[in-house]
Parts: structure tokens; sequence; C-alpha cells
């Protein structure tokens, strides 16, 4: 499995690294640890490639550039601090470090695209008061951008140990399928649970609705079927997490799957909520993802992944 991750050194990014430890990835991996120096620097020459795994900004050596130097300086020191805990936590894996210059959403996206990585992970906050007001000067981009699945990691106050609780979001569409495949897929450490997710939004007839002959009827079988739906979607979908080890149980909530997934999620002590991303094309989806997946992102008090 190939892993992306940004990082930038802010008490967010350290905890989207402790994360990964309760996100049930493999034993082996092949990981990139990226830091972005923000700064505007002509390509680096080829001879930027560095002895072992690590990959560095080139700055030349002009008084013009030495802020710029520190900064990519600073970037390669935090990739390489990055590079060293996640081959402690995980020595399995495989981790090289990198830095590059420019806005951070975006190299992290183009390099993503070159290498085409399954999951890019990513701090919910950076390190400036900016990003915390506005959140997704990062996080939100590589969300919307991304042709891959996308982990926007929140560290969860726990004590040590605690089952991995995870929370599915389900709509009957592909995206939401692909989402609770990726969860069966992975290895989760014993005692961990899942609770799928329906929100339903029954119809409720208007007053005139109310009035005329037949319409409050139809209506109400109208909600009945949808019931039924639901009903089936989560038998359906719970046999697909049968072998995995995770302890599943299902919910039907009514209201909108953006307030209902994040308010289970922050009642129930919640480790991740997983969901599908849309179907539409990339230039569609980019301008409709916050229906769901992105809303729930900007708003949950765990970790997100929106699956690919």
């Amino acid at each position: 499995m190939r892993v992306l991750i940004g990082y930038d050194g802010s008490d967010c990014a350290d905890a989207a690294l402790d994360d990964l430890g309760r996100a049930g990835l493999p034993s082996k991996a092949e990981v990139i640890v990226m830091s972005v120096a923000e700064v505007w620097l002509p390509p680096p020459p080829s001879s930027s490639q560095t002895p072992g795994n690590v990959r560095e900004v080139q700055v030349p050596d002009e008084p013009i550039y030495d802020k710029a130097k520190a900064r990519a300086h600073e970037a390669l020191k935090q990739a390489r601090q990055a590079q060293q805990r996640l081959q402690t936590n995980f020595p399995g894996w495989q981790v090289t470090a990198e830095s590059a210059s420019g806005s951070p959403a975006w190299e992290i996206v183009a390099r993503a695209d070159q290498w085409k990585p399954a999951l890019i992970v990513v701090g919910s906050q950076g390190r400036s008061a900016l990003d915390r007001l506005a959140f997704g000067s990062v996080a939100q981009r590589v969300v919307t951008e991304a042709q891959c699945s996308v982990r926007v990691a929140r560290g969860r106050i726990e004590e040590p140990n605690t089952p991995v609780r995870l929370i599915a979001g389900l709509d009957g569409s592909l995206g939401s399928e692909t989402a609770l495949r990726e969860i069966a897929r992975r290895t989760w450490p014993a005692g961990g649970e899942v609770r799928l997710i329906v929100a339903d939004d029954p119809l409720t007839p208007s007053l005139m609705g109310r009035i005329v002959p037949g319409v409050a009827q139809t209506i109400d079988e109208s909600n009945r079927a949808e019931r039924r739906w639901i009903e089936k979607l989560l038998e359906e979908s719970a046999g697909i997490l049968r072998n995995s080890e995770l302890a599943v149980s299902t919910r039907i909530r009514n209201g909108d799957p953006k307030r209902v997934l994040v308010q289970e999620a922050e009642d129930w002590g919640a480790d991740c909520i997983f969901v599908g991303s849309t179907g539409f094309s990339n230039r569609v989806e980019r301008f409709l993802l916050g229906s769901v997946s992105a809303s729930v992102v900007s708003r949950a008090h765990c970790s997100v992944e929106v699956v690919r």
C-alpha cells in the first residue's frame, strides 16, 4: 500500500501521525512524508536527489534566496523528524522524507498525481491562525482535489489501548459501498467496533397534502418502502463486514447526514468516520463534494476518511 503524508510540524500533524496506529493500515507499506515550504522557487535541478530515502528542495546559493533556503531546510528537517517517528512506530514501513516548495495543498495533490498513492493523510489544521480560522487551506483542498482517498486526521483523547470505534455513513451509492469495503479489507485490533449509519429523511405531507384525499396515504406508503429499503441496505452492508475482526452494529437516524454522522460520532466517541466521495466527474465533484463528505470533514471532532 502506498501512503502520502503531508506534514508541517504542527500539533495536528503530529496527531495525524499517531492516528495512523488506529487506521487499520498494513504492517508493510511504502510511505512518503512530505513537508512543503511556502515559498516560490524555480524548479529544482536534477541533482536535487540526495542519497538514501530523502528528497530535498535545492535553492540557489544567492543572497536573495537566503530566506527561502532557510524555509526549505526547515521543511526537510520537519519531514525527517516525521520519518523517524513513523519508522519507530511502524518498523515494517519503508518511509521516505521529501520537501517541496509552493502551495502545500497543490504540492501534495501534484505529488499524489505523480506517485499514485492509495491514501493521502493530512492533519485537520495547519500551523497558522488563518488555517485554524479558515479550515481547509490545505486539508479541504486536498480532500476536494485529490484523485485518491484522503484521511483528515485528528487525535482523539482516549484511554490507552481502547478499542477502535468506526462509523460508516451509508446511502446505497457505489461510493459508500467502496468505503465499506475499504473498512473490511483493513486489519483492525481485536475488540474494534463499526457502526453503520443511514440518515433517513422521511417525507411529511404539507397542510394541503393532509387535506387532499390520498396524498397522506401515498406519502406514508413511500416512507414505509424507503424504510424497508434502508433495513435491507444495512443488512447487506453488515454482511460485507462479516469476516472482519470488527463488531458490527447498525443505526437508522432521522435527519441530514451532514449532521447525523458528526453527532453520532461525537456521542459515541468514534475514532473515524468513513464516507464515500460523490460519483460525479472530477469537475462536478470539485463543485459538489461539500454536499456530505467535505461537510463532515470540516465539522467532525474525529478523523474522517473520504474513500474513492
